[in-house]
């Protein structure tokens, strides 16, 4: 486990910039229908620098409609 060594909690999401990356990831996913713009280039360039938060907040999206879809499932069925 030597690659955690670098890692330090306290710097996890301690940027705009990486939480604009996480959100924009996020909402990807979570609203199924495209988007009505394109991206740009300064919101590009902010998601390429923080790739790694905006893959996690696609991530989130993914456990999200999980977790809708269970709703639903118990709700109406």
């Amino acid at each position: 486990m030597e690659f955690l060594k670098g890692i330090k909690p306290s710097t996890f999401l301690s940027t705009c910039e990486e939480w604009h990356a996480l959100v924009e990831g996020f909402c990807e996913v979570l609203c199924p229908w495209p988007p009505r713009r394109l991206i740009s280039e300064e919101l590009s360039r902010q998601i390429s620098d923080e790739y790694h938060y905006y893959m996690f907040g696609r991530a989130v999206g993914v456990i999200a409609w999980l977790g809708i879809a269970k709703i639903i499932k118990e709700a109406f069925f």
